[in-house]
């Protein structure tokens, strides 16, 4: 068997983590990691810094998008970038991309905020092809769970990152010798619904009607009170007033 070429793309701990795993089980999986692009995160510090990684490991350093080999395997987790046909192409084999949600649902960004403000009962996380599509292209693996009763949104971020590590690790060998069986997403569709969201809707999620309900309010306060980002709040006579969790 020969050894299969694969480029990784992605950045937050996540994408870290998946990472070190690959590089650590390169030898097992029969690859060859010819090259990295992440985005520099400082704010998840060095524990979580694919390019010291990737210089650790002596693995190239790749700039930029159009600046990508050919390869067999393109695996994104976290990559900032929307990825174009001529992109795609460059994977032999294929291109793929591990998504902290489920499909096809949650498209885009706020994944863990609208499941939260839509009181879903279940989440999940997903391995698909990428196309040239948002999180449109075929499923290849799936992992869903519950969602706890009054789940914060941090919480479900915690439990679909330890989801999305195991998942990512379980179906790596599969992966790589081609041992999938594509879903389309379409086919999901009448069962689940699909949805796409961007990273720019968090401040409209963010502004509290205090003339909603009381489970209304306090959906969209679990679900937008991220540590490290600024709090919900509502307007009082112009003025935010911020919402602050005690305990």
């Amino acid at each position: 068997m020969f050894t299969k070429k694969v480029i990784f793309l992605g950045s937050k701990p996540i994408g870290f983590n998946c990472l070190l795993h690959l590089l650590q089980n390169a030898n097992v999986l029969n690859v060859d990691v010819i090259g990295i692009l992440t985005q520099q995160r400082l704010e998840f510090g060095a524990d979580s810094n694919l390019a010291m990684l990737a210089e650790e490991h002596k693995v190239p350093l790749i700039l930029s998008l159009d600046d990508l080999p050919e390869c067999d395997i393109l695996y994104s987790v976290q990559y900032h970038q929307i990825l174009k046909p001529h992109h795609i192409a460059k994977a032999k084999q294929i291109a793929v991309n591990l998504h902290t949600a489920p499909l096809p649902e949650y498209r885009g960004s706020n994944q863990f905020s609208m499941a939260i403000i839509e009181d879903k009962k279940e989440f999940g996380t997903t391995i698909h092809a990428i196309d040239q599509y948002i999180d449109h292209g075929d499923i290849l693996f799936q992992k869903r769970f519950k969602i706890p009763d009054n789940c914060w949104v941090s919480e479900l971020y915690d439990l679909t990152y330890n989801a999305s590590l195991l998942l990512f690790k379980q179906t790596l060998q599969h992966i790589v010798n081609a041992n999938y069986q594509p879903v389309s997403q379409s086919l999901l569709e009448a069962k689940y619904g699909s949805s796409l969201h961007y990273r720019k809707e968090i401040k409209d999620l963010k502004q509290i009607d205090l003339s909603w309900d009381k489970d209304k309010i306090e959906r969209h306060i679990r679900a937008t009170s991220m540590p490290g980002f600024e709090a919900p709040y509502c307007m009082i006579d112009g003025k935010k007033v911020f919402y602050t969790v005690v305990g």
